[in-house]
């Protein structure tokens, strides 16, 4: 266990509980966790990325199981699609763990400082096409489609250990799934891309297990909030403040460590 501070500990419980209201509630918010072990805490590129995988596993678990409850995983295109995603993140996930071990810690925060925008961008993006768009026939019908979203996703995801549901989402509504089956579909994939990120991180000596479990527990109980307030809150406002602490977040991540 790094030697942290109590103020440290305290700051990423409460950044993974808000992480993980995330994952479910909007899509991001599971790269919270990831900016918190690179900024607060001297873990290597592989380190932070590894660690922050293994608690996509008990979060992936906990989000599929939600949206099975609410039906969304339950829709036979939703679970079609799901498996095209988690097919692509099969492949592509190990070559993202690769490409995160050849990285520098100053090449990995440029990079997180990027994604992290990119996604924050995407966001603003989906809220202002989701209400002409939400339906769901659309631009992923097919399955190399979705194949290759799925892939695409799992590399950036193993790369920097991030959740798929913080990428696939705003990119699949933009496409024109509507909000709560891409939900749905991103927490089934999260499992696969990140049982098979921990695996392969596993194989490398990179996951601080203290850190997993104590930014994993309140990530968890976190993506059970998330998933409550997917069905019962306006999300507008929450997903435009995450947003914009993400495109706000981006030039932090580069600068500060």
């Amino acid at each position: 266990m790094p030697d942290l501070s109590l103020v440290t500990l305290a700051m990423l419980v409460i950044i993974s509980l808000i992480g993980g209201v995330g994952i479910t509630a909007i899509g991001p918010g599971g790269v919270l966790v990831t900016i918190a072990l690179f900024l607060f805490t001297d873990l290597t590129p592989a380190e932070v990325a590894g660690t922050a995988i293994v608690t996509h596993i008990g979060t992936g678990l906990a989000g599929s199981a939600a949206y099975i409850h609410s039906g969304q995983l339950r829709e036979p295109r939703t679970r079609q699609l799901t498996a095209m995603l988690a097919l692509g993140a099969l492949v592509a996930t190990p070559v993202g763990v690769i490409l995160n071990t050849r990285m520098s810690g100053d090449v990995f925060g440029v990079l997180l400082a990027a994604m992290v925008m990119a996604v924050g961008f995407s966001v603003f993006l989906r809220e202002r096409r989701a209400p002409v768009r939400e339906t769901h026939r659309n631009a992923l019908e097919s399955w190399p489609h979705q194949l290759l979203l799925g892939a695409g996703v799992a590399l950036v995801s193993g790369i920097f250990g991030v959740g798929g549901p913080m990428i696939a989402v705003p990119l699949m509504v933009v496409l024109g799934v509507s909000i709560l089956p891409a939900l749905g579909a991103a927490q089934g994939q999260s499992v696969v891309l990140a049982t098979i990120g921990a695996i392969a991180y596993l194989a490398h000596g990179a996951i601080v297990w203290p850190l997993v479990f104590l930014t994993g527990i309140p990530e968890m109980i976190g993506v059970w909030l998330g998933w409550k307030i997917a069905h019962a809150l306006p999300r507008r406002p929450l997903t435009y403040t995450l947003a914009a602490t993400l495109v706000v977040l981006g030039p932090v991540i580069a600068l500060m460590r």
